[in-house]
């Protein structure tokens, strides 16, 4: 991905996350995992020591990242370069995404 926002994904090729981990293995990430957020939680301006490819399946994300702020639903994709500075905002419901992450 060489947008920190790509092109979501369309509910019908909306994946299963074997074949989500299995694809981002197939690319190089060393680390897949669903991640789940409580309701209205927030996380200030932070990064990662790891770059990260991810898809959201439930729930709403509010994504900071420099002066763009993108609320993403199901299908919507989000990367990060790693030490990415960016803050989010989870919805009301929380939320899910499945991350692809790469070490080193």
């Amino acid at each position: 991905m060489t947008s920190a926002f790509p092109e979501p994904v369309a509910e019908a090729a909306m994946p299963r996350f074997a074949d989500f981990e299995a694809d981002a293995r197939a690319r190089g990430f060393d680390e897949v995992a669903e991640r789940t957020w409580e309701a209205d939680t927030q996380l200030g301006l932070h990064g990662h020591p790891f770059a990260v490819e991810a898809l959201m399946v439930q729930g709403e994300l509010a994504l900071t990242i420099g002066d763009d702020t993108r609320v993403l639903r199901r299908g919507d994709r989000f990367a990060l370069a790693p030490d990415q500075p960016h803050a989010e905002r989870y919805g009301s419901e929380g939320a899910t995404y499945w991350a692809a992450r790469r070490h080193g």
